[in-house]
């Protein structure tokens, strides 16, 4: 019967050469949670001001896997001293077949970290927790605006080394008041 399907037969996927992308799995790369200064910080009456920090890298991994880490540093911190800190790298494989050059460095650094970062979210909002405070409920990023940001910030250099691989992004922070 394989002898009957036509030429271009491959399954029902489209195209042989048709853009396909998959995520392969998501995963925790390196979770740091800290409360250095308990019992005596449930004590202190002051409000800390929380800072939160995040960092995109995309690597090759085989000719077409890609492993994209968005590393997000929260610390909230008050006259009194640290109340939490919190280190995450949090990583994801995706698999990516005839993607366009050209949409490679966009789709690395704005659609994967955006396809990652309700989990980043849930890993941070139960850290907090973990360590005896209210859930913080990180604000949504537009990664979008960040990588155009960038763009604007590197003329000429466009994203990543042209070959497909974005080095690691520091970003600005994101907004800081949003203990929840």
């Amino acid at each position: 019967m394989a002898d009957q399907d036509s030429p271009n037969s491959n399954n029902g996927s489209g195209p042989e050469n048709a853009p396909q992308i998959g995520v392969l799995t998501q995963y925790v790369k390196d979770l740091s949670v800290e409360s250095p200064n308990s019992p005596a910080v449930f004590q202190w009456e002051t409000q800390p001001q929380v800072d939160v920090q995040f960092g995109i890298n995309a690597e090759k991994v085989s000719d077409e896997v890609h492993e994209v880490t968005l590393k997000v540093n929260v610390g909230a911190r008050s006259d009194n001293g640290v109340h939490f800190l919190i280190d995450l790298s949090y990583a994801g494989l995706f698999g990516l077949r005839n993607l366009p050059e050209d949409t490679m460095g966009p789709f690395l650094l704005v659609e994967a970290p955006r396809l990652l970062f309700p989990f980043v979210r849930q890993v941070i909002a139960e850290s907090v927790q973990n360590v005896g405070f209210p859930p913080l409920l990180l604000e949504p990023i537009d990664f979008g605006a960040v990588f155009m940001q960038q763009l604007a910030q590197q003329p000429g250099e466009g994203s990543g080394n042209g070959a497909g691989e974005p080095a690691a992004d520091e970003t600005p922070p994101a907004d800081g008041d949003n203990q929840g």
